[in-house]
């Protein structure tokens, strides 16, 4: 069970299902989108830890994936591009209550929130970050990704992309993540242990998500031929070892990749509350006057 301090359960006679976490809005993705599956696994992630939705919170930056807050019912934020993981730092800290949820892209999270994710992961905020990676820019019609493959042609690299690709995984691992998973949309019940894990989880939860576009840039058949489940024996406190494997790996692993118990953010700053002082701004515009 997760803990009291974490997440806010319903009670046993007010049982939540899926449809108490769906907006009525339907998804304007285009047929076949693996964000689909991401929803969906995050429907049944909420419903599995009875979380209210009036404490939680989707915040979501700029593309595809960042709809997302729209589709569901719980509080939602869609904010500027790559400023979610700041945006989320300041709402957990505001009111540490809350589960907070941020999707986001591999361009809108490995692009223009790249010099945010580090910050975040370092400090272990106690949120959880939802990467679907799709490889490509598909809100604005298949520019290349900081994910992309080198070589991949797009139209803005009509010669092959010549940039060695971001590894999300070993980014978070890099930048001190104390949760990092990885999932396949195409795999949504797998997707969602990921998710509750993540949620559990006292700290800065990374899930990075192959999922695929299927108008612009359709992965599914090479997903589906390369995923492979970590070994059942994976140690999941062998940060080396994680890394490692992040560096080599030929298949697309899936699973948890690395976790530790780390303070997070929240309880570390609070520690310094009883040495708050009143601000005076009396006081404090005659002394610079």
């Amino acid at each position: 069970m997760p803990d009291a301090t974490k997440v806010a359960t319903a009670t046993e006679a007010d049982v939540l299902t899926l449809k108490d976490y769906k907006s009525g809005d339907k998804p304007i993705w285009c047929p076949g989108c693996g964000d689909f599956g991401v929803l969906s696994a995050t429907y049944k992630a909420l419903a599995a830890l009875q979380l209210q939705p009036k404490d939680v919170v989707v915040a979501a930056g700029i593309g595809c994936s960042s709809r997302t807050p729209y589709f569901m019912s719980t509080f939602g934020l869609h904010g500027v591009h790559g400023r979610t993981l700041p945006i989320a730092t300041g709402m957990k800290l505001a009111n540490p209550d809350l589960t907070i949820l941020v999707m986001g892209g591999d361009g809108d999270l490995m692009s223009i929130g790249a010099g945010h994710f580090p910050h975040a992961a370092a400090r272990n905020v106690d949120i959880t970050c939802i990467m679907m990676d799709n490889q490509t820019y598909g809100l604005t019609k298949a520019q290349a990704s900081p994910t992309s493959s080198m070589g991949h042609k797009t139209r803005s690299t009509p010669y092959g992309v010549v940039a060695k690709p971001m590894a999300p995984v070993l980014f978070a691992l890099a930048n001190g993540a104390t949760f990092v998973a990885r999932g396949y949309s195409a795999k949504p019940n797998d997707l969602t242990d990921l998710i509750v894990q993540g949620i559990k989880h006292p700290g800065f939860s990374f899930v990075h998500v192959q999922s695929p576009c299927a108008e612009f840039f359709n992965t599914y058949d090479f997903y589906d031929e390369h995923i492979e489940e970590l070994p059942s024996d994976w140690d999941q406190q062998d940060l080396k070892a994680a890394v490692n494997l992040a560096l080599t790996e030929e298949k697309v692993h899936l699973g948890v990749f690395y976790q530790e118990e780390r303070q997070s953010f929240g309880t570390a700053v609070r520690q310094f509350e009883p040495e708050g002082k009143q601000f005076d701004l009396a006081e404090y515009l005659q002394r610079f006057s």
